[in-house]
């Protein structure tokens, strides 16, 4: 599989509260594979982490966000929290760098409350999903289809429901990584 991903770019897009295993593991996981990943934020200057109900550390910003293009990578992460896709939900700038990754046809992955953004971005009409239970029902009522299980994959978008299940979220979005584009992904 790793052959397949190197010279690949992913996007991870997060703000302050963002679950930190659910931005660390990916990132992890995806450069243990060869994968070049950054980190997208509103503000350069770093995120801060939510961890088990308390702040924790604070990461780096590769790319601020009003800089960042879609066109530049090849796949996006949406790690969940409660803060961090609350506030990425009603950034216009966000929800247009997200919708970029639809109309292209570009692999996107969601965990927890990660597709809170989603909703806004108008992006889940008709779509198999998860996510944490308590989005269960802002899904529904934004068109979704709702499951519960520890991965949903349906054309290219990858949602889990939490940190627990982020081993089979990282071997989905690596599998839809390595397959490209797909025709079924679409704003």
């Amino acid at each position: 599989m790793s052959q397949q991903l190197e010279g690949k770019r992913v996007a991870i897009l997060a703000t302050d509260g963002f679950e930190e295993s659910e931005l660390a593991v990916p990132q992890s996981t995806l450069r243990g594979d060869g994968v070049e990943v950054h980190v997208i934020a509103p503000n350069k200057d770093g995120i801060r982490a939510w961890n088990k109900g308390e702040w924790s550390e604070t990461y780096d910003v590769d790319v601020a966000l009003d800089q960042a293009k879609a066109a530049d990578y090849h796949a996006l992460v949406l790690p969940g929290g409660v803060i961090n896709p609350d506030k990425l939900r009603v950034n216009e700038t966000a929800l247009e760098f997200v919708n970029a990754f639809f109309q292209a046809g570009k692999p996107v992955a969601a965990i927890c409350h990660g597709p809170w953004t989603l909703i806004n971005a108008g992006v889940v009409e008709g779509r198999k999903m998860t996510s944490y239970p308590s989005v269960r029902k802002d899904l529904e009522n934004a068109g979704a289809l709702w499951e519960d299980s520890e991965v949903v994959v349906d054309q290219g978008l990858v949602t889990s429901r939490k940190p627990d299940d982020l081993d089979a979220f990282c071997k989905r979005l690596a599998e839809e990584l390595a397959e490209g584009r797909h025709d079924g992904q679409h704003a």
